[in-house]
């Protein structure tokens, strides 16, 4: 905590205090008509004239906290095959020496003037609601006029992450936020280019480590902020939510100032917190039973209309287990969209009935379809493990990924999707299914390999490279050999590895894997025999939603296309049936940050006004300005 935080933090104290005993110094004099004077629970009312005008803890706040925060730093990448360069005089070179300098690394101009080794500019982006200890992706790129021709197989020295700015045209930087440091993916790896920008970026998957967590939170608009108010919305949001804290039951709403609450994630929506706080937002403040029971026959109305369906959904899952008939109502209604909106309201109340019409959106619907797997993994019942397990079998090859990591956060521990860590290289799993054999690799979260379908064959290539060191090819008799070079022993021995393997893609990853590839060896090996046709699956990369897409309710939806990233021509088409985007955010748990360039890179301080990061402008990162990156 800084001095002026802390100097902040004790002010806001104070004034807390003061208020409060203010309040109670009035009391006295007013009598028990007062009501923190009163031993009961204090009755922060509103006038009514208010309450009938603004009845929503939405109507008071805004969200806090939900935006990313972006890490950077200069750092080295070293294991470099004769691919790097020695950096010219800049103020990142500077940067970078003064870092290694502070590790008391010896000789840094040497080091920095190797071919091995390369100065490449991080960045990371920090997720709302992290917590310490948790991995982000990093990525990693060669500043402008750099003569690095390529990062394969680098690995990127351990830098320190902090948020930055220039002032005076300087860098000036704030406390460490993470750490990162891992093996180097380059983009060319993926995309399967061999340009020289392609092969000067990369990421390093799960590299950065959060060193603090963030909180969510609540801000009062500034004609509202107060004590009375403050500790009115803790207690409507405690009312509805609660977490345990060392076997108590604690709300999850703490008023911390008079313009400031903070929030506790519901377990329940740790992997979509836009939903949390919007769900929180139309939680109303006050009302009686009769008020309450004609709301709910309003809601009832109204969740059986397709353009009111979401907001009714979320303001009865905001209600809590009072909602949930009238929710099921919604469930029969002949609109596929009313359906979905329902059933992703009850999958938060934890409701069994919800998964049968989610399994139905996921597997026909690409709009719908990430919320509603999203919704399946937040539930704790057999229904929903049983419809993520179904969409393993599914056509689709992102259902069937977005099935399986939805699982995995489930049930990490279930045989049916619990794969190994080859080895202590990437994470590797064979998934049954009764479709079509998917070969899966992704560019985020963590370096995976997933094979649904066992026993996948692959046909005997003539040649087929693994990395720089490795070398793949048939033999007559159905066999395939394998190959690992490496430089002969001084006295001319030579250490070069053969192995054999049966024509089963299984045994050749594991082959290769133990001969020394590592997992961006492995990519380009399934890339290539994808491109030489010996797959008898088909191949993705990374297939993961595409924010923006349209529902469309009366029409065949033509956006229900492989992502970009994906290798196998056509993903099958859906039958998604007004051209609208869906009404619910995008759930985190499939949100690649560092694909997207939509969202603003700066963090609001608590005294400063939210605006939804999609209004507004994106933000060139500090060491882009000062030296930018290559726009080739």
């Amino acid at each position: 905590m800084t001095p002026h935080t802390a100097r902040q933090s004790l002010y806001n104290r104070r004034a807390f205090l003061a208020a409060s005993l203010g309040s109670l110094g009035l009391g006295a004099i007013s009598g028990c008509a007062n009501p923190l004077f009163r031993g009961q629970s204090p009755e922060v009312d509103l006038p009514v004239e208010e309450i009938k005008e603004r009845k929503l803890v939405g109507d008071f706040t805004r969200p806090w906290g939900l935006n990313w925060i972006k890490v950077e730093s200069v750092a080295l990448v070293t294991g470099l095959d004769n691919t790097g360069s020695d950096p010219p005089p800049s103020e990142q070179r500077r940067l970078l020496i003064a870092e290694m300098q502070s590790h008391e690394v010896p000789n840094a101009d040497k080091i920095l003037a190797s071919p091995a080794t390369s100065m490449v500019i991080v960045r990371g982006y920090l997720p709302p609601g992290v917590q310490k200890g948790d991995a982000f992706d990093i990525e990693v790129r060669t500043p402008k006029n750099s003569e690095t021709t390529s990062l394969y197989g680098g690995w990127l020295m351990q830098t320190r992450l902090r948020r930055m700015e220039v002032l005076g045209g300087v860098i000036r930087t704030g406390d460490v936020d993470g750490i990162g440091r891992g093996n180097v993916l380059i983009n060319g790896v993926i995309t399967g280019e061999n340009d020289k920008v392609s092969k000067a970026r990369g990421r390093v998957l799960g590299g950065g480590l959060a060193l603090e967590s963030r909180p969510l939170g609540l801000m009062l608009r500034r004609e509202d902020a107060s004590i009375r108010i403050s500790t009115l919305i803790g207690k409507a949001i405690n009312t509805r939510f609660n977490t345990m804290d060392h076997g108590q039951k604690k709300g999850v709403a703490k008023p911390m100032r008079d313009n400031f609450l903070e929030l506790v994630v519901s377990s329940r929506y740790k992997h979509n917190l836009g939903r949390y706080l919007r769900v929180v937002r139309n939680i109303v403040l006050q009302e009686s039973a009769l008020e309450k029971t004609e709301r709910l026959q309003t809601l009832g109305r109204k969740i059986q209309e397709p353009s009111a369906a979401p907001l009714a959904a979320l303001q009865l899952e905001a209600i809590g287990r009072e909602g949930v008939d009238t929710l099921k109502a919604g469930l029969t209604n002949s609109d596929p969209e009313v359906r979905f909106y329902a059933a992703e309201a009850l999958a938060y109340l934890d409701e069994a009935d919800a998964a049968a019409p989610l399994e139905l959106a996921a597997r026909e619907s690409s709009a719908f379809r990430w919320h509603a797997l999203t919704a399946l993994a937040s539930m704790n019942q057999p229904t929903a493990y049983d419809a993520l397990s179904n969409l393993l079998h599914a056509p689709s090859m992102e259902t069937r990924y977005g099935a399986f990591r939805a699982l995995r956060l489930y049930n990490a521990a279930d045989p049916a999707t619990k794969g190994e860590l080859l080895e202590g290289k990437f994470y590797y799993h064979l998934v049954s299914t009764t479709a079509e054999p998917l070969v899966h690799v992704t560019r985020s979260k963590h370096p995976e390999v997933v094979l649904f379908g066992h026993e996948q064959a692959i046909k005997p290539p003539q040649f087929l490279n693994c990395g720089k060191a490795i070398l793949v090819k048939g033999q007559a008799d159905g066999q395939i050999k394998v190959c690992c070079f490496k430089p002969s022993l001084p006295t001319g021995e030579s250490q070069d590895v053969t192995e054999y393997c049966p024509p089963l893609l299984d045994q050749l990853i594991r082959t290769v894997v133990r001969m020394g590839a590592s997992y961006a060896d492995v990519v380009s090996m399934l890339k290539e025999a994808q491109k030489q046709n010996l797959l008898t699956a088909r191949f993705a990369v990374e297939a993961l939603p595409e924010p923006g897409r349209k529902y469309y309710r009366d029409a065949h939806d033509p956006t229900d296309q492989p992502p970009a990233e994906m290798v196998a021509e056509g993903d099958e088409t859906a039958t998604s049936v007004s051209n609208t985007g869906v009404a619910t955010p995008e759930p985190e748990l499939y949100i690649d940050r560092l694909s997207q360039d939509t969202e603003s890179d700066r963090e609001e301080s608590v005294d400063q006004t939210y605006i939804a990061p999609e209004y507004l402008k994106k933000q060139p990162g500090v060491l882009d300005k000062l030296n930018p990156f290559s726009g080739k």
